[in-house]
């Protein structure tokens, strides 16, 4: 068997080893380690390789923006932002019909700010805007559906971990793809509300509303965003104007959200060592999907396979187009059985050598920044497809009176709102591109 074969056998191997439910990250590593010595002969080698991959992975300065970022989510949650975000949002629009459950996706881009987890995001605002939905009379499968939508924008709307590791892999100006993914995330978030507009529309019955709001107390509610606001300026505007660095953004992002948490009363010594557990946690999973990343990526450089498929394709004569439409298609059937950190971890050192040799009529920076956000977009796509969609499950894990099956058929609509998106993106590459571009 050819090195090349052997790298090929390793993914249908992967995948069993998720699907008996072994860690995603323990998986790629020992796929990595048993590859790499098939290849070498011995396990001598592999152990030298070992240590090298963890130091060099867990050394790198670019990977602290993550915990700074996790940690920043964890101190909006306890500065009650989410829930300011929701009210704000219910104050302006919450006596339209539909217009909790489009507060609920507005509230979900305003925390996605300042989290860059979609996760996060899902569950937090999950735990503020579902008791008001419910008891605004909408039913369970429309509410799940919009929060786990919602959820989705926490990984599109900068600052977002998922962009930190495609840029880290590929080389890429962070700044840039956080300032790219800004128009992407408010198309969604539009998106999302016409969906809910139209569902409104369509089972009158399954959506409520609330008494409007007098307009004093709207613009009390709306003030008491500004923190939200005054942050996400701060660390994007800060980051893209070359002021700091994205790992001083995060740094100052943490700060201000931990003083704001303060200021509310929500942070004390027990809740603050809660924040840092929980970021602790949440980064050692990732950063050990990092690792097994890297043990595994290296296998795959080793044994040429990037390198071969990029020398196929280019000389295939293979319409660019089709192939990029192609690798979209199969990050959606991922995303049905693995999460969105995994997916970019694993395909991107694949997929990004083949389709960097092929011409879309864009310089090699803009079009590594217009597929990062395509790559993005269809990750989360993935986050909220049947049967496998994580952000599902973290929003009916709140709902316990709402079958699954309900979420299932009420979250299609919003699939297929992402689905006219990117297709709108992929069309119109300037529409991603012209922020960066002014």
């Amino acid at each position: 068997m050819s090195n090349i074969e052997l790298a090929l056998w390793s993914f249908p191997v992967l995948l069993f080893l998720i699907f008996i439910r072994i860690p995603i990250g323990l998986s790629m590593l020992l796929c990595g380690l048993a590859g790499a010595w098939v290849v070498y002969g011995s396990y001598v080698p592999i152990l030298n390789q070992f240590k090298q991959v963890t130091y060099s992975t867990f050394s790198s300065y670019s990977l602290s923006v993550i915990p700074l970022f996790l940690l920043m989510g964890q101190f909006a949650a306890l500065g009650g932002l989410s829930q300011a975000l929701f009210k704000a949002a219910e104050a302006w629009i919450g006596h339209r019909k539909g217009g909790v459950a489009m507060a609920a996706v507005g509230a979900c881009a305003g925390f996605g700010a300042i989290c860059g987890s979609s996760l996060a995001t899902a569950a937090t605002m999950g735990q503020v805007a579902l008791p008001e939905l419910k008891r605004a009379g909408y039913a369970g499968g429309i509410s799940t559906a919009a929060l786990a939508a919602g959820g989705t924008l926490g990984i599109l709307i900068p600052p977002s971990v998922v962009l930190v590791i495609y840029a880290i892999l590929t080389e890429q100006n962070i700044a840039k793809l956080f300032l790219a993914a800004f128009v992407p995330g408010i198309m969604a978030a539009i998106g999302y509300m016409i969906v809910i507009a139209i569902y409104a529309r369509v089972k009158p019955n399954e959506v409520g509303s609330m008494a409007p709001m007098p307009m004093k107390d709207r613009w009390i509610a709306t003030a008491k965003v500004w923190p939200v606001m005054l942050i996400f300026i701060a660390v994007v505007g800060g980051i893209y104007s070359g002021l700091f660095t994205p790992t001083e953004g995060a740094a100052i992002g943490a700060f201000g959200t931990g003083l704001a948490a303060w200021f509310s009363g929500g942070l004390n010594r027990k809740t603050f060592l809660g924040a840092i557990l929980g970021t602790a946690v949440a980064t050692g999973m990732i950063f050990m999907i990092v690792l097994g990343a890297g043990v595994y990526n290296t296998f795959l450089a080793l044994s040429q396979l990037p390198q071969e498929a990029a020398q196929i394709v280019g000389d295939a004569g293979l319409n660019p187009w089709v192939v990029l439409i192609g690798i979209l298609v199969l990050y959606v059937i991922l995303g049905c059985f693995m999460d969105s950190l995994s997916m970019i971890l694993l395909t991107i050192p694949v997929f990004f050598p083949i389709v960097s040799v092929l011409d879309f009529g864009l310089p090699p920076e803009e079009f590594a920044i217009w597929f990062g956000i395509l790559v993005l977009i269809v990750v989360e796509v993935g986050l909220i497809t049947p049967p496998v969609g994580m952000n599902l499950f973290v929003i009916n894990a709140m709902a316990r009176d709402t079958p699954i099956t309900q979420t299932y058929r009420a979250i299609m609509p919003f699939v297929a709102s992402d689905f006219i998106r990117t297709a709108i993106l992929v069309a119109f590459p300037g529409i991603t591109l012209f922020v960066l571009r002014l």
